[in-house]
């Protein structure tokens, strides 16, 4: 046992399971709208058949705690309130603690005796030993259901290479999505046909396409206020854009770079830190040259390759590989860095309204917004994700999805005229038999239908507003789905 008595740590549960003594969640704990996420969460949580330690693992205020208190609620419908554990090792106090005190406290005065008991370890990576500690419970304790967050997925990586192959599952929870952000609005959604799907689209006779666009041109009027601020449940609702913005600078940015970083990696130079990511921020979208990079900011290349890395498994960033000519192999120079959300930039550069009315800045926008969208929709199918930029001619391709049997093509046109030539990439690429979907991501509500080049894959022009939401839309589907089969 450290040295906080028993009493002190019983003190600080007591705080954190006020369902102990009233039987339920506090309605400020329970959120009434479940990210698409909790879905994925609860189907291994319960499963039947495969065991599994649940960990989340995300940007900061992205909802990862929220979901945990969702499901203790549930548990509450059919368990002893007593069986439920909730710790955050964000406290102070149980930093000091390692999980065997925590829950000899928990088992000697509140669970007392009971089989089955439901864990749920928040920020785990500050709890000491706790790798080892996930091993022994699911080794030792098999009626124990047992889920954690962390912000600090190299942390979570590398341990579980070592512990956890077979014992814990690790589900990435990405900001909202253009259809989370609209749920949790409680804006009307329209009504649209099963398992419709974009790159699906092109299949559709011109009166269907034509309805579905048209069920869909109201949200249109909620998306500029998601791109400045809505990735995150927090502030998504509020109309303070400044106020939301110092949130999210304070909250899912300092403290992952000033704090979390620093501490779990040993970063000495934090400034020099803030710089590579504040100048990610300005060429967010672009192709990143790490020379360029250790150039402006005066460091290292291996520093600069270090850094990226560290900021992509802290969920801050996503890397886009490019592919070689017809995306034969990916190639590992020179990647496209995006943001992980649109309002994180616009957070830390201070992007207010007066960005919508930037045709540049708004093409930057949308394009890591749909990145984003693409990256999380596609993440279970382990593709690779990149984009094609010929040196010579500077043809390119915004973003391509490939499989073993197959690749969808995306490229953002977001701008008053998005007609695609002749000679641009997509249209060659429409051409080859691996392509399966192309898709032009277009401005106006009114921008959509298939393009009129006879390509073997049609190309397909759909607004940004309605290709995010029926992504998000067919998402949905496919959690509720696979719950439907448990």
């Amino acid at each position: 046992m450290s040295f906080i008595s028993q009493e002190k740590i019983l003190k600080v549960l007591l705080g954190f399971n006020p369902w102990w003594n009233s039987g339920q969640i506090p309605r400020d704990f329970e959120k009434p709208v479940k990210r698409l996420a909790f879905y994925e969460a609860k189907k291994y949580f319960y499963h039947s058949e495969i065991r599994r330690e649940v960990i989340l693992s995300g940007p900061r205020r992205v909802g990862k705690t929220t979901i945990m208190y969702q499901m203790i609620s549930d548990i509450l419908k059919t368990s002893s309130s007593k069986q439920i554990l909730y710790v955050s090792f964000d406290h102070p106090m149980l930093k000091l603690c390692d999980i065997g005190d925590i829950l000899e406290v928990f088992e000697n005065n509140i669970s007392q005796g009971s089989e089955e008991l439901f864990l749920f370890f928040d920020e785990i990576q500050y709890a000491t030993d706790w790798d080892t500690w996930l091993k022994t419970l699911y080794d030792q304790h098999p009626t124990y259901k047992i889920m954690a967050t962390g912000s600090a997925s190299p942390v979570l990586a590398t341990k579980m290479s070592e512990s956890g192959v077979g014992r814990w599952t690790q589900i990435r929870i990405p900001t909202l999505s253009f259809y989370e952000y609209i749920d949790l609005i409680g804006a009307n959604k329209p009504d649209l046909p099963k398992n419709i799907k974009p790159t699906q689209l092109g299949n559709l006779d011109e009166k269907t396409l034509t309805t579905i666009m048209i069920s869909l041109q109201p949200l249109q009027k909620h998306f500029h206020q998601y791109l400045l601020i809505g990735g995150f449940p927090e502030v998504a609702k509020t109309q303070d854009i400044s106020f939301a913005q110092k949130i999210i600078r304070e909250d899912v940015v300092d403290k992952v770079i000033k704090r979390d970083i620093v501490s779990l990696f040993n970063i000495r130079n934090v400034s020099e830190f803030e710089k590579i990511f504040l100048y990610l921020c300005i060429t967010s979208g672009n192709i990143v040259v790490a020379e360029t990079i250790a150039k402006e900011i005066g460091v290292s290349r291996p520093t600069i390759s270090n850094y990226l890395e560290l900021l992509e498994h802290a969920n801050l960033i996503y890397a886009s590989k490019p592919f070689e000519l017809k995306g034969k192999k990916v190639l590992k120079s020179k990647p496209k860095v995006y943001l992980a959300d649109p309002a994180i930039r616009n957070a830390v550069l201070m992007l207010g309204e007066e960005v919508l009315t930037d045709p540049l800045e708004m093409g930057t926008i949308i394009e890591t917004a749909v990145y984003k969208h693409i990256h999380t929709f596609f993440y279970h199918q382990h593709p690779s994700i990149g984009y094609f930029r010929d040196a010579k001619t500077q043809k390119e391709i915004d973003i391509i999805v490939s499989f073993p049997i197959g690749r969808i093509l995306i490229e953002v046109k977001y701008r008053q005229n998005s007609t695609i030539s002749e000679n641009e990439a997509i249209v060659d690429w429409a051409n080859d038999a691996l392509t399966k979907g192309a898709i032009v991501v277009t401005r106006g509500d009114d921008d959509y239908g298939m393009t009129k080049h006879k390509t073997n894959t049609k190309i397909i022009r759909i607004p940004a507003f309605a290709f995010l939401y029926l992504l998000g839309h067919a998402e949905k589907e496919g959690y509720e789905q696979s719950q439907d089969n448990l």
